[in-house]
């Protein structure tokens, strides 16, 4: 990785258990700031337990035990008095399905903004107006805005939901196979919008589709049974791996 590339998050000796088995291995992986990272590897190699990592998710569910150290601009994310909500505020996720709030569309990108009080007519019109232009969205929905947000179509949820993740002005976007439910003109407007996205924000994406991960990243993390393998610039991921088992995965021979 380029020395002078700033890092958002230091993953140290992260490992993680659900109940008694193991899902994650001693991961060590620095994640640079205002650039776009995939995950990649086989179902069931621990891409989306990494990604909810890093802020805190797996915590909700039963038995997860977490060892190591996950650091944000160089602060412990699992130290004792980390207040988790504003974790979760400066690191927002997006799920691989669509999950818009049953309300409308300006309900749903100013839900997190009246969390944090900010309830004042103009001032949530101009940050609900700002998160969705910031999403590619506002042109298609500026005239529908008190509609509710269950009646757009696929891709328009999921660049809605993006909208209300960044409306609070999060730090770092983690996406979770964000277009593996979309149709390919959806997808591909999901991906230019990561390109805009990254100069606000460090984004962190899991996908199963190489050529997703070969479009629109600057760097890969290839994960196997819950390992790192490889992590490197995506173009040297991509032409010239260093593990044979990358080489493999990339190629299809396995996963």
């Amino acid at each position: 990785m380029n020395t002078d590339v700033a890092i958002k998050l230091d993953v140290q000796d992260l490992s993680l258990k659900f109940a008694d088995k193991t899902v994650l291995q001693r991961i060590n992986l620095r994640i640079p700031a205002h650039h776009i990272t995939a995950l990649i590897g086989p179902s069931g190699c621990g891409k989306s337990s990494l990604l909810r990592s890093f802020n805190r998710m797996n915590e909700l569910l039963d038995e997860t035990v977490t060892e190591g150290r996950v650091l944000l601009d160089g602060l412990d994310i699992y130290q004792p008095d980390i207040e988790v909500a504003e974790l979760r505020r400066r690191v927002g996720i997006v799920f691989q399905k669509p999950n818009p709030f049953p309300h409308s569309v300006y309900e749903n990108v100013g839900f997190g903004l009246r969390l944090q009080g900010i309830s004042r007519g103009r001032q949530l019109d101009e940050l609900v107006e700002a998160a969705l232009k910031k999403a590619a969205l506002w042109n298609e929905v500026r005239d529908r805005l008190h509609e509710s947000a269950v009646n757009l179509s696929g891709g328009q949820q999921q660049r809605l939901v993006i909208a209300r993740a960044i409306a609070i002005e999060p730090e770092v976007l983690l996406l979770d196979e964000p277009a593996s439910a979309l149709d390919p003109i959806s997808t591909l407007k999901i991906e230019e919008l990561m390109y805009d996205l990254k100069q606000h924000y460090t984004i962190v994406i899991v996908t199963h589709n190489m050529q997703q991960a070969a479009r629109v990243s600057d760097y890969t993390a290839f994960l196997n049974m819950g390992q790192l393998v490889e992590f490197d610039e995506t173009n040297k991921m991509f032409t010239d791996p260093s593990q044979r088992a990358t080489e493999d995965y990339i190629t299809g021979r396995f996963g």
